[in-house]
């Protein structure tokens, strides 16, 4: 077996590479990557194969083509009035784009064993597809996308051929997978409008790695991080979210339905803390930039507004902090998750699994994880502020019974895959 994504096992992290590792750990794997830190440029591993990729080249394949143009395509995170700009860097970035697939592409037919599964992850790598068909017909592969997909109407926003040459890059491989079957859909419906046929698809969801979330959630570092939490916040209900400073994270509407909630149910003054660790993400785009510091004076505007000498609205983090950020997720109460559109979400997931409070998850219904969690989550419309205001009025109000039951349904929901069924998913869309 071959994997192929853009970040390797050194050098990854988030959902990815912690939902892959497990599921291949004990299989005699080969994974393709780019060599990304010191770590990936230094490893000796004869299964690691870590491609070194002219740094030019890098930026126009990952910030301007992978990030900045197909993720907000995907997430719809586009502003139409002002871009998408398809002028002429665009594309040289295209260009580029399609080279680093190619590098991948020829890595993958140096390595492969006859007869090799070739699993190819996420929208970095789209365009892998026909070059192992004609270089390598023997190989079975299939290409899995852990974000949402543009639909027919969204995917038009790329220019025709473009749009095109993206589509026909995964009709290519043998099999095109997602998270839930509403992203299959999309694909689907994106390949009918501009290829006029639907390449073979398939929908499983991912598994988090669990075992190693709840050996971080129940570490000493962790302990003192819930201890100093709870000297901070004292006897009072916790509101968390753990996610990157990502856009499609919808953050900010998160806090703007906390001001709506204090300024609404004057009940909830003085008595509940908006816990939030929200680490950086994408610090080389512009827009992550600016959203980090909208986030920043918004949540410095509430604490002004509503605070007082003994107690803080929303406490903040925007370091990297797994621990802290576990430590919450154990004492919530309630955990939100409200993303403008996410392909699955993990720390929907991770977040009940590790809480030790019966928390109650408020869940965005664009999210991937509603189709296996929203039976017992509170469910909120992402742009609906109000709306989400009053889903956590609710979730706060909730008796102790009801919030049994849900957390209940939630873990056996949660833990109800392993990453071997993910994975097997997989191996059987190959054939």
């Amino acid at each position: 077996m071959v994997v192929v994504s853009n970040r390797g096992p050194l050098s990854g992290s988030g959902g990815l590479v912690g939902a892959l590792a497990p599921a291949i750990a004990s299989l005699d794997a080969i994974w393709v990557a780019a060599a990304i830190s010191d770590a990936d440029r230094e490893a000796d591993d004869p299964n690691l194969r870590l491609l070194t990729i002219d740094p030019t080249a890098y930026r126009a394949y990952y910030d301007v083509v992978s990030n900045a143009t197909l993720w907000y395509l995907h997430h719809g995170l586009f502003d139409a009035v002002r871009r998408p700009l398809f002028d002429r860097r665009w594309r040289e970035a295209w260009d580029r784009y399609r080279e680093v697939n190619q590098q991948f592409a020829e890595a993958v037919c140096d390595v492969a064993p006859d007869g090799a599964f070739v699993l190819v992850h996420d929208y970095h790598l789209s365009l892998l597809g026909p070059y192992l068909a004609k270089h390598r017909p023997d190989v079975r592969t299939v290409h899995f996308h852990h974000t949402p997909f543009a639909d027919g109407r969204e995917v038009r926003t790329l220019p025709e051929d473009v749009a095109g040459e993206l589509l026909s890059g995964l009709a290519a491989f043998g099999a095109c997978g997602f998270h839930v079957p509403r992203w299959v859909e999309a694909f689907s419906d994106a390949c009918e409008a501009v290829l006029g046929s639907v390449p073979r698809t398939f929908a499983s969801p991912a598994v988090p790695s669990l075992d190693a979330v709840r050996a971080v959630a129940s570490s000493d570092s962790a302990e003192r991080a819930a201890t100093h939490l709870r000297e901070r916040a004292g006897d009072r209900v916790l509101i968390v979210r753990n996610d990157r400073m990502e856009l499609s994270k919808n953050v900010l509407r998160g806090f703007q339905a906390y001001d709506e909630l204090l300024a609404t149910r004057p009940e909830w003054r003085e008595r509940v803390v908006f816990v939030a660790y929200v680490y950086p993400s994408r610090q080389t785009l512009p827009d992550y930039l600016a959203y980090r510091a909208e986030c920043e004076q918004l949540a410095a505007r509430v604490n002004e507004r509503w605070g007082t000498e003994a107690w803080t609205p929303i406490l903040l983090s925007t370091e990297d902090d797994l621990t802290g950020a576990m430590a919450a997720l154990r004492l919530a109460d309630v955990l939100l998750v409200n993303p403008v559109r996410d392909g699955l979400n993990f720390v929907a997931k991770e977040g009940v699994s590790v809480n030790e409070r019966d928390c109650v998850l408020v869940l965005s219904r664009e999210a991937g994880a509603w189709d296996e969690l929203g039976q017992w989550a509170l469910e909120v419309n992402p742009f609906d502020v109000g709306g989400t205001a009053d889903a956590l009025h609710r979730a706060l109000s909730m008796d102790g019974d009801e919030r049994r039951e849900r957390a209940s349904g939630l873990r056996r929901a949660a833990t109800a895959r392993t990453a071997h069924d993910w994975f097997g998913d997989q191996a059987a869309a190959a054939g």
